[in-house]
């Protein structure tokens, strides 16, 4: 993996772990030589696991939609800036240039944009490992319901098996690579 997507929040959350694990993150990947790919603010924990990578000397390719711009308020000292115009070609974008996605906390458009990668992996649409970072159980709730939707048959095993999950980074990563 050399281009890795991080789908998470615009906000840092009310406990400090999310901002630690995303700051160790992006150190993590900027060390490990890999690309992080993001949604391009300077806001919440998409900054922070930003500025880690390039604090670490990593290289950062931010995609945010143009009317997001001034909401948001886009990080200017990424690598790499890419703007589009709708929140649907900024996911576009994010799938066609990782090699892997991971979900760290989030909300709404965490969740779309994870839901979305594992669509489009079931679909055969996107093959790249789709991973989630399940800091101090966050995603525990989330993944109950999962696997309750398999067990009832409206999820099969073999898709569910797509979300690599795991609590520790170095995990989580060895794991996508193995994928």
């Amino acid at each position: 993996m050399k281009n890795v997507a991080i789908f998470c929040a615009s906000s840092t959350g009310n406990d400090e772990i999310y901002v630690r694990e995303a700051k160790k993150l992006g150190e993590v990947l900027a060390l490990k030589g890999i690309n992080l790919i993001y949604g391009g603010a300077s806001i919440g924990l998409m900054n922070v696991i930003a500025s880690a990578a390039l604090d670490c000397g990593g290289t950062v390719t931010g995609i945010i939609p143009r009317f997001l711009d001034k909401m948001e308020i886009t990080k200017l000292n990424c690598t790499e800036i890419i703007y589009t115009d709708t929140m649907s070609e900024r996911k576009t974008k994010m799938f066609e240039i990782s090699d892997g996605i991971i979900a760290l906390p989030g909300g709404f458009g965490t969740l779309d944009e994870l839901f979305e990668a594992l669509t489009l992996s079931q679909l055969q649409f996107y093959n790249a490992p789709v991973g989630m970072l399940n800091i101090d159980g966050f995603y525990d709730c989330l993944l109950k319901l999962l696997d309750n939707m398999t067990e009832k048959g409206f999820i099969w095993e073999k898709n569910r098996n797509k979300l690599i999950v795991s609590s520790s980074i170095e995990d989580l990563l060895e794991k996508m690579t193995k994928k």
